[in-house]
């Protein structure tokens, strides 16, 4: 299990540890969510009541800060996950970070491009319809493997 971050003095000055909803309202993450990612192992253990209520310690809730970024930047739950064992790891080499943040970007740039693409093509066969009473349809023709000529695609 990975050792827990120290908490940033912006995590507030209540040292106590939270329910759940409060430990959502500060991170920004859903019960639901906080959840997931303890069952994935992204906490590691977060302390429960005698009851069985969990309690999120302000470490806790700045891991789930960080997860919420990562998530915000589009990163899997198994980049998360190495992300999560890097950041808490101080041994680190930041090499290793940087390979895992520039995959993702070039990912994220196929991915650009892709739609760029797709919205070239939709452009033209948008420019192609009519858009009128007549029965013919460019953009029908062309999903049904009609053959439109595609010159900016």
């Amino acid at each position: 299990m990975p050792s827990r971050p120290e908490p940033l003095a912006s995590v507030g000055a209540n040292t106590q540890p939270v329910n759940i909803g409060e430990a959502a309202k500060q991170s920004g993450v859903s019960a639901k969510m906080l959840r997931h990612y303890e069952s994935l192992g992204l906490l590691g253990a977060v302390a429960r009541t005698e009851s069985g209520y969990r309690l999120y310690s302000a470490a806790d809730v700045h891991t789930l800060r960080f997860i919420k970024r990562c998530r915000d930047l589009g990163f899997s739950m198994a980049e998360i996950g190495e992300l999560v064992g890097l950041w808490q790891n101080k041994r680190r080499a930041s090499a290793h970070v940087k390979k895992i943040a520039q995959k993702h970007m070039d990912e994220l740039s196929e991915r650009i491009a892709a739609m760029q693409a797709m919205q070239r093509t939709l452009s033209t066969l948008l420019h192609c319809c009519h858009g009128d009473e007549r029965p013919d349809c460019p953009i029908l023709d062309d999903l049904a493997g009609g053959s439109i000529s595609l010159s900016n695609s």
